[in-house]
């Protein structure tokens, strides 16, 4: 953990890098500045270097709550101060606990444990707000074989073909499956990363291609693994955006 800290006191400085050492001998103090002009130097060219910061309120030139209100810091904050008359500020800037002088072990052990969970919570807020939005793409089929039903995961499906109107699934263990989708359906239900129309009738996974081959000045073919047994020729207007999603 890299741990700035805002104190202009140095006996109260020192006593938090002691406990912080005595919590966790691998924690990093990255700075220990003393006035608020000091931090905004310092974080204006350091802003994402800490993983924590640790500030007293009150300082030579100000309250620390100007550094915050100057910059927009992401970090979570822990003031540490000798006065509860700012608390309601201090959890308006990332605040997410307020202890009171003189600092004891056990105080901020439960401190440094409820910065852990209001993290956690950031991650998955984090990753919730990368995935939304996000597209789910179809990652398996049921297809039916006799009486039964089955379900084929897309890894293991070679590619897609069309027999006039009728759509197939084509595995990697040489069978075919009907399956209740156009080609212009799969495309948009398939991950464009993994699947690439080809031309009118294929649509051709990633994972299946052995090899590429010239077919002529303006066209390609794709050879399989195992190899299908109709020819997989890269239509001339695709060949382009299929160069570019092989390679």
């Amino acid at each position: 953990m890299k741990v700035v800290i805002i104190e202009d006191e140095q006996p109260a400085s020192d006593k938090l890098i002691q406990l912080l050492q005595q919590r966790d001998p691998e924690v990093q103090i990255l700075a220990v500045l003393r006035r608020v002009g000091e931090a905004v130097d310092w974080f204006r060219q350091h802003p994402a270097a800490a993983d924590l910061i640790f500030a007293d309120v009150q300082l030579p030139d100000g309250l620390s709550f100007q550094l915050f209100n100057q910059l927009q810091l992401q970090q979570p904050v822990i003031f540490i101060t000798a006065y509860d008359a700012y608390a309601l500020d201090a959890f308006r800037v990332n605040g997410i606990d307020y202890l009171l002088k003189p600092l004891s072990f056990s105080e901020l052990d439960r401190s440094l444990r409820k910065m852990s969970q209001w993290t956690g919570q950031q991650d998955q807020l984090r990753q919730m707000g990368e995935n939304w939005g996000k597209k789910a793409y179809k990652n398996r089929f049921m297809v039916k074989l006799g009486e039964h039903l089955r379900a084929v995961n897309t890894d293991q499906i070679l590619l897609f073909y069309a027999e006039g109107r009728t759509v197939f699934l084509y595995t990697r263990e040489g069978r075919k499956f009907v399956v209740d989708f156009t080609l212009d359906q799969l495309e948009d239900i398939l991950d464009p990363a993994l699947f690439f129309r080809i031309n009118r009738s294929n649509i051709v996974q990633l994972n299946g291609i052995k090899e590429v081959v010239i077919y002529s000045s303006s066209r390609l073919r794709v050879v399989t693994q195992p190899e299908f047994a109709e020819e997989l020729v890269v239509s001339r207007e695709k060949v382009g955006a299929f160069k570019e999603w092989f390679g």
